[in-house]
């Protein structure tokens, strides 16, 4: 790009910067100096290439979506947090906003995530351990008590009975007296991760989709502001994916979504918009940074160019970010404050939207009270006192963050080249169902593609490890401590017993007779190809339970079992 074009840019994003909101802070560095919100070329300058990195708030976005950056708003502070029964959340989802996080996301415990109801056999042992249990309604009402759901931002991060705990939020939302058309928030939902990485599925690809369809219409139609598909690739990266491949299964799977809202007849520029992504920020600093540009890159190029989205909103992948669970450890568990802490700031200077820190004991329990609170400060710090918020894309023209955005890029480039292979051996008349991308992936979870990619890259890294060629500070190297044992939070079994009697109080108060009608209309509609989201509204008015409604759809459409793979 020649210097005029680059000073017309310049211009245009003066333009769009002065006339856009700003928050009112001092964008100084600590000494009093005064700092530009955007840095760029010097006057005069070529730059050949500037077109791929360009200004913040214009096409291809890899400077951000807004041209003030975090001059106009900070990223949100969502603290992930899920323990025990509804009511123990509740409190400390209070403690939370009190302390200054400005939206909520629901942890749920792995019968919930499963789609089992806390009595259930399975359930055993695991109610409230791993996040919090939510059965109906009603535990969805307590763990939103005081809480205004029409006014607060709210992610919940569950995929297979995604649906199904959706609808029991708004129906909590209409029990508070909420608007439902205001909502605002995000629903994981992305079951294609779970194939290729948490293994957390009810039945078959090919009934998600259809569920996660109905979704997507339903907000589309009836809840504008609500996000309903979060694309996650924080699982994929936990499951030991290296970078680039997070990128590339994740922005792949997006594409499969964008593809399922199309195959509907929604228009990409109404329905896209509602898409979020969810990604991990691990330790490899500039690497993640680099990461996150290009992931913004990507999307916007494909949304545009393969998709047709006209308008730049439907371009936008915004996206949240979790510090890396992974790279954490057990030994020596005050250095993860440190590891967060870095972590965190790659999300920042990648411009993640909204971002959650880990906790320091999370490798050994759910979070204290204490260590819940110095990951809270941790993004305080960030935000308040270290100037990261000030300047737009403040690596941006790096010369290393530049290679490594281009490299990423590349890479992940070529595995969509792969996925698209996969799908045309699954489909070799060229006649996608859905979409060229989504056979691809479909194909590739039944090949076992993505798991086995995934599985060669956990081993190479382990392989390093164990030969000290990756060195982990308090595990291969630096293990002398005197650090001793922490005090960490323990979910006793009386909170299982409890949530237990408090489901079957509920069932012996309900009319049975209204959740069988209601759940048989829920099964005629999935049986008629009708949207499901108005009938399942319904069973959860009427009290149905989470496993219930599952159980009766896994009747319907069969379970899944993963081909095995060695």
């Amino acid at each position: 790009m020649d210097a005029d074009e680059i000073e017309t840019g310049r211009l245009r994003w003066q333009a769009r910067y002065d006339s856009a909101h700003k928050r009112d802070a001092d964008f100084g560095t600590l000494s009093g100096d005064p700092v530009e919100p955007v840095y760029g070329p010097p006057a005069g300058a070529d730059v050949p290439g500037f077109e791929r990195i360009g200004w913040p708030g214009e096409y291809p976005f890899t400077r951000g979506l807004h041209p003030t950056g975090y001059r106009g708003r900070t990223w949100t502070i969502r603290q992930f947090a899920g323990f025990g029964n509804a009511e123990q959340t509740n409190e400390r989802y209070k403690m939370i906003l009190a302390g200054g996080g400005g939206g909520l996301s629901v942890a749920f415990d792995m019968p919930t995530l499963m789609g089992r109801d806390s009595d259930d056999p399975r359930s055993l042992g695991e109610v409230g351990h791993c996040g919090v249990a939510i059965d109906s309604a009603a535990d969805m009402e307590v763990l939103f008590k005081d809480i205004p759901l029409a006014d607060v931002t709210t992610s919940m991060t569950i995929s297979g009975p995604a649906v199904p705990v959706f609808c029991m939020y708004l129906v909590a939302a209409e029990r508070q007296g909420a608007d439902p058309s205001v909502l605002n928030g995000t629903l994981q939902t992305d079951i294609f991760k779970e194939y290729i990485a948490q293994k957390e599925w009810l039945f078959a690809p090919e009934p998600h989709l259809r569920l996660i369809g109905d979704l997507m219409e339903h907000c589309a139609r009836a809840i504008p502001a609500y996000k309903p598909l979060s694309v996650s690739g924080y699982h994929i990266r936990e499951a030991g994916a290296t970078a680039a491949q997070e990128l590339a299964y994740t922005l792949a799977d997006g594409f499969g979504y964008v593809e399922l809202g199309r195959s509907r007849g929604l228009d990409v520029d109404v329905f896209a918009p509602g898409l979020s992504f969810f990604f991990d920020a691990h330790l490899d600093f500039f690497e993640e940074i680099a990461k996150f540009r290009a992931a913004r890159r990507i999307w916007a190029r494909w949304m545009r160019d393969v998709y047709g989205a006209a308008t730049p909103k439907a371009q936008w992948l915004r996206f949240h970010t979790q510090t890396a669970g992974v790279s954490l450890t057990a030994q020596q568990p005050y250095n993860n404050v440190v590891r967060t802490a870095v972590e965190a700031l790659s999300a920042v200077l990648g411009g993640t939207n909204s971002l959650h820190t880990n906790a320091l004991d999370e490798t050994l329990a759910l979070p204290s009270e204490q260590a819940a609170e110095i990951a809270l400060r941790t993004q305080q710090v960030l935000m308040e006192e270290t100037g990261a918020a000030n300047v737009a894309d403040p690596l941006g023209g790096s010369w290393y963050v530049e290679a490594l955005t281009d490299r990423i890029e590349a890479d992940a480039e070529k595995i969509f080249d792969r996925i698209k292979e996969l799908g045309e051996r699954a489909v070799p008349d060229g006649r996608h169902p859905v979409g060229p991308m989504t056979s691809g992936i479909l194909r590739g979870i039944e090949d076992g593609y993505f798991t086995g990619e995934i599985a060669e890259s956990a081993f190479r890294y382990q392989q390093a490890l164990e030969k000290g060629e990756k060195k982990v500070v308090g595990v291969n190297v630096h293990t002398g401590s005197v650090t001793g044992d922490l005090e960490i939070l323990r979910v006793g079994h009386e909170v299982e017993r409890e949530q237990v009697r408090a489901l079957a109080a509920r069932r012996a108060a309900r009319d049975d007779g209204a959740v069988r009608a209601a759940l048989a209309a829920m099964l005629t509609a999935a049986r008629e190809g009708a949207n499901m989201i108005e009938p399942m509204l319904d069973a959860v008015r009427a009290e149905a339970t989470l496993g219930e409604i599952c159980g009766a759809l896994r009747e319907e459409w069969g379970s899944y079992t993963e081909p095995a793979r060695f």
